[in-house]
């Protein structure tokens, strides 16, 4: 009766061994490939520079910010947005019944 207990707990626990060991070969792998270490530094390196720059854009000029200030500015104009309108706001609908003309 022990036997018969221990059995399917065996095959369980090696599958999940087996599992998890598949899993973290791949995680403990360290990089051979060159280009794919100059990749992992790059990504890397974005990290640091976009929590540096607070959620803006990373590395932007003055040029870049005005002209995605103009693509933002025209997005809202074409979708009813413009000066002092939130357009973070759900829209409010009012909707009125036509007026009918009664029949003689």
């Amino acid at each position: 009766m022990i036997v018969a207990r221990l059995i399917p707990e065996a095959k369980s626990l090696r599958t999940a061994l087996c599992r998890n060991y598949g899993i973290s070969a791949v995680l403990l792998k360290k990089t051979s490939d060159p280009i794919q270490q100059l990749f992992v530094e790059k990504i890397q390196e974005y990290s640091k520079k976009s929590k540096a720059a607070g959620g803006k854009l990373v590395d932007v000029t003055p040029d870049m910010e005005k002209q995605l200030q103009h693509e933002l500015d025209r997005v809202a104009r074409q979708y009813g947005g413009g000066a002092g309108v939130d357009m973070t706001k759900f829209p409010t609908f009012k909707f009125e019944d036509p007026k009918i003309d009664p029949l003689a």
